[in-house]
């Protein structure tokens, strides 16, 4: 859990120190800082489905090869 934690601190602020150089904006490097994670969190979900998919494909395929 430790990992985890540290990651996510990790990922809000590369998110928010990008966005704040690139627009001046506190807010904004803020804003992004929240939203981003958020959205990257559910767009792994359907892309770890999608590869589950595929590895249940290969499976399938290995076995009938």
């Amino acid at each position: 859990m430790k990992k985890t934690i540290t990651f996510a601190i990790l990922h809000f602020s590369v998110a928010f120190t990008i966005t704040y150089l690139l627009t001046g904006s506190i807010v904004i490097g803020g804003a992004v800082a929240l939203i981003e994670p958020a959205v990257n969190t559910v767009v792994f979900y359907f892309h770890d489905k999608v590869w589950n998919k595929i590895e249940a494909n290969d499976l399938a395929n290995a076995a009938t090869a």
